[in-house]
């Protein structure tokens, strides 16, 4: 198999970023190239043209290829459900919950590992060069009879692999020297490492990289320096998305532009967290976590975002305070948006006769400020899909949206309800309240809609006196991060190095 593969010395270490540059570098070169992670554990997935899911960051990643996302790019994904099990999801559907001891001895050798091999031998078939990633570390040691995501797949995949490290975090050569010894048999496939977030002067590190290569023989591809201006969309909640440190917003000292206020409810099994990251492109936008009463403060207007399990989080609000702070705020006019599972809390009542979200829970009720009741079933919804909004408050022109549906539950329509969107399968999506400030939808990435985001951010803008703006191109603003990404680590590795890595030529210090 042509390709190579990027390993970490931790989770964190930049390999989804470092696999995403290289996909946009090697597409540029004119190669049909894809990504491949043999399992990833993520609730904030991506939904195929077939309504299969995969994890974000290789549909990120299969973007910045130019090429369309495939289940063959992330055959497992596992998608946590509470701290000891997980939904697996194999070849893009639901296939069955594991906690992580029976997950490790049922599945991973047997059926895991075919379901990778069949993947392997569909991206050998059908592409010119796979860049494959690792997760967390191929040095613990603990899970090495069981792994199928680091040095067994680069060993199935017959590649070589680069090791990245996290040096922004310290002890970069202590962990370096320790992974590669910790990999056993398996250290001859280390072909180089990529020392990854950089801050200050290189001429600093070189007596480091020279000792480390004078002690294993093994090169030093490229120092990548620490990034503060790319965006690319983050995987998981467990990684620092920048949504929350926006480089764009306006100065708080700044008291004659106060900047657009937008709450982030917190919701502690969040799932597609990158929802909400194109408002970091909007110029009097900032963004805030919403954790505590205290917290909440004053927002110009709140998003709660989806979650793995609605009613574990809906209780969590409930004996946290925030469940009556959100409705404090609707009764004073604010402006509230619920995204899938969010959606869900705002209606009346959610009802789980068959256990499908929660063990116990059978009914509870939600915020009461939709006129929306939810019942949830064993089966899945997972689609890509698009229409139009219908709701007259944000209806100046015709708003075309597209995004996708991953939920359990059907949500119903009680007396007086207004839907907020008409969807091309005839079904309507999203519901709005009377006045229009509340409004619920099940489409994640609705918000990557430019001109949806534009209309429901000046309705904002509009109540609270700020001035409108004009509509943002977020499409343009990712293809740039890819190019700008791609030329910052092309300049930052030796890529004739890594190409002799890819071709398998010896490379000679």
């Amino acid at each position: 198999m042509r390709g190579l593969m990027i390993q970490g010395t931790s989770s964190d270490a930049g390999k989804s970023y470092l696999v995403t540059a290289l996909c946009r570098i090697f597409a540029d070169k004119g190669y049909q190239v894809a990504p491949f992670k043999s399992q990833n554990m993520s609730n904030n997935s991506y939904v195929t043209l077939y309504g299969e899911e995969i994890g974000r960051a290789q549909g990120v990643q299969s973007e910045a290829a130019r090429q369309i996302a495939n289940v063959h790019m992330n055959p497992i994904l596992l998608k946590p459900r509470k701290d000891t099990k997980s939904e697996v999801v194999l070849h893009g559907k639901v296939y069955k919950s594991y906690s992580g001891m029976d997950y490790g001895k049922e599945f991973t050798l047997t059926k895991g590992m075919e379901a990778v091999r069949k993947s392997l031998a569909y991206l050998d078939e059908h592409y010119d060069l796979i860049v494959i990633e690792g997760a967390g570390s191929p040095a613990e040691v603990n899970l090495n009879d069981r792994e199928i995501v680091n040095m067994r797949i680069a060993q199935a995949a017959d590649v070589d692999v680069i090791l990245v490290t996290d040096i922004d975090r310290g002890g970069s050569f202590a962990s370096l020297i320790g992974t590669i010894e910790l990999v056993f048999e398996h250290r001859h496939r280390i072909k180089g490492v990529i020392f990854n977030k950089f801050r200050g002067d290189i001429r600093l590190l070189q007596d480091g990289l020279d000792w480390f290569e004078a002690y294993t023989h093994i090169p030093v591809i490229g120092v990548i320096p620490y990034m503060h201006d790319i965006h690319i969309e983050t995987e998981d909640a467990q990684s620092h998305p920048l949504v929350f440190r926006n480089p764009k917003q306006v100065n708080l000292n700044d008291q004659k532009e106060k900047p657009l206020d937008i709450g982030i409810i917190h919701m502690e099994r969040v799932s597609n967290n990158t929802d909400i990251e194109p408002f970091m492109y909007e110029p009097d936008c900032r963004l805030r976590i919403i954790r505590t009463p205290e917290d909440f403060q004053n927002p110009h207007a709140i998003i709660i975002p989806g979650t793995k399990s609605t009613i574990d989080d809906l209780l969590c609000l409930k004996a946290n305070g925030l469940f009556d702070k959100i409705i404090e705020f609707q009764q004073e006019g604010g402006q509230i948006f619920g995204l899938c599972g969010g959606f869900q809390i705002l209606g009346q009542h959610i009802f789980d006769e068959h256990a499908s979200d929660h063990d116990h829970v059978k009914a509870i009720d939600g915020l009461g400020l939709l006129p929306i009741d939810t019942i949830f079933y064993d089966q899945k919804i997972v689609k890509q899909v698009q229409g139009r909004v219908i709701a007259p408050t944000l209806k100046a022109h015709t708003i075309d949206v597209k995004g996708y549906e991953i939920h359990l539950g059907e949500t119903q329509y009680l007396e007086g309800a207004s839907a907020l969107i008409e969807l091309d399968d005839y079904r309507f999506d999203g519901c709005i309240s009377s006045d229009g400030h509340v409004l619920g939808s099940y489409l994640h990435h609705i918000f990557h809609n430019d001109h949806f985001r534009q209309a429901w951010l000046n309705q904002v803008r509009t109540q609270n006196g700020f001035a409108k703006q004009v509509c943002i191109n977020t499409t343009s603003h990712k293809e740039d991060a890819y190019d700008l990404l791609a030329q910052r680590v092309s300049e930052s590795l030796n890529m004739d190095r890594v190409q002799k890595i890819i071709d398998k030529e010896v490379i000679r210090l």
